[in-house]
C-alpha cells in the first residue's frame, strides 16, 4: 500500500480472534478509575483506546498523559483530540505525583500530547513532573514517553537532566508511511532524537505499529535503523483503527509474524524486545528497565 492510497479504503476489517480482550472490571479497575477522575488526570489508556486498559488498570497501574489532552498534531492513527490546547496547568505535575503515591505504583509511565505552540514544546512541564514524582515517590522508577520536541536539543536536555530511568520516543511506522501516518513528524528526526537521548546517558526505547501497509523489508529496515541510532528497547504491536475517521487497518499481522520480527530484532542487536498483536509501548514497561525480555 502506497503513501498516497493508505487511507483510501472505507471498509473496516473485523478483528481476528487473537485480538480479543477482556472487558475492564473489578475493584482495582474501579479504584484507578476513581483516582483518575478525582484528580482530573488524563491517561493515554483512555485517549488512545488502549486494548490493555482493563488488564493494566486491573493491576493498579495507568499511563498518565500530561500537558492536557489536546494535541497540536493530527496523526492519522491517534485518537487524542487535535486542536488549540488550553493554558499550561502548573499544578498538573503535583496531581500526577499524588496519584502515583496513592496508587503505590512502583514503576510509572508518563506520556504527553504534542505542544508545538510552546517554545520548549512543554519540556519544562515534563521536567517539573519528573521532579515532582521523584520528590513524593523516591523509590518509584519512571518511563517517559516523550514527543520529538521538534528536535530541539535544549528541550531534550531538560528531560535528560531530570534523568528518568527510561526515555521512550516512538518511531510509530516505516519511513515511507511516516508523512501519511504521523503528518507533522519526520522519520529521521525521530531517529536523531533517540540517538541524542542515548548520548545524554538515557536508556532509550521506541515503538513500531504494524498493519498500515508496510512491507516486511521496510519493517526490518526500521528495526535496523533504530538499533543503528542507539535504541535500547523495542516494542512492536498491531495498529487498531480508533474510529472510522482514522487510517484503516491494511492487515492484521499474525502472532507468528510478530515472533519472527522479535527474533530479527534480537539478531540485529536488541536485547530487550516485546512483539505481539496487543503490545503497546507502555505494556509491561517495568520489564524494560533491564535487558530481561
Amino acid at each position: 500500500m502506497s503513501e498516497e492510497n493508505i487511507a483510501s479504503s472505507p471498509i473496516r476489517k473485523n478483528k481476528p480472534d487473537w485480538l480479543r480482550v477482556k472487558l475492564p472490571i473489578g475493584a482495582n479497575y474501579l479504584h484507578v478509575r476513581n483516582l483518575v477522575d478525582k484528580n482530573k488526570l488524563h491517561t493515554i489508556c483512555e485517549s488512545g483506546n488502549c486494548p490493555n486498559m482493563g488488564e493494566c488498570w486491573g493491576a493498579g497501574t495507568a499511563t498518565f498523559m500530561i500537558l492536557g489532552n489536546i494535541c497540536t498534531r493530527s496523526c492519522g492513527f491517534c485518537n487524542v483530540l487535535t486542536g488549540r490546547p488550553t493554558e499550561l496547568d502548573w499544578d498538573e505535575p503535583n496531581r500526577v505525583a499524588q496519584a502515583i503515591n496513592l496508587m503505590k505504583v512502583k514503576h510509572a509511565v508518563i506520556t504527553s500530547v504534542n505542544r508545538d505552540e510552546l517554545q520548549d514544546g512543554g519540556a519544562s512541564i515534563w521536567a517539573a513532573t519528573i521532579n515532582a514524582v521523584r520528590a513524593l515517590n523516591p523509590t518509584t522508577t519512571l518511563e517517559t514517553l516523550i514527543p520529538d520536541f521538534m528536535g530541539k536539543q535544549s528541550s531534550l536536555d531538560l528531560v535528560i537532566k531530570a534523568h528518568p530511568e527510561v526515555v521512550s520516543h516512538n518511531i510509530e511506522t516505516v519511513e515511507r508511511l511516516t508523512k501519511a501516518v504521523r503528518v507533522q513528524a519526520k522519520y529521521q528526526r525521530s531517529l536523531e532524537v533517540i540517538k541524542y537521548l542515548k548520548a545524554g546517558g538515557m536508556r532509550t526505547k521506541s515503538g513500531l505499529m504494524l498493519g498500515l501497509g508496510e512491507t516486511r523489508d521496510e519493517i526490518i529496515a526500521t528495526i535496523k535503523d533504530l538499533k543503528a541510532h542507539d535504541c535500547d528497547v523495542l516494542t512492536i504491536g498491531q495498529y487498531l483503527q480508533p474510529t472510522a475517521k482514522h487510517l484503516p487497518v491494511a492487515d492484521f499481522v499474525h502472532p507468528t509474524q510478530f515472533a519472527e520480527y522479535k527474533q530479527i530484532a534480537f539478531e540485529v542487536g536488541f536485547k530487550c524486545v516485546e512483539s505481539g498483536p496487543l503490545v503497546r509501548s507502555s505494556y509491561h514497561s517495568e520489564k524494560h528497565l533491564v535487558d530481561n525480555i
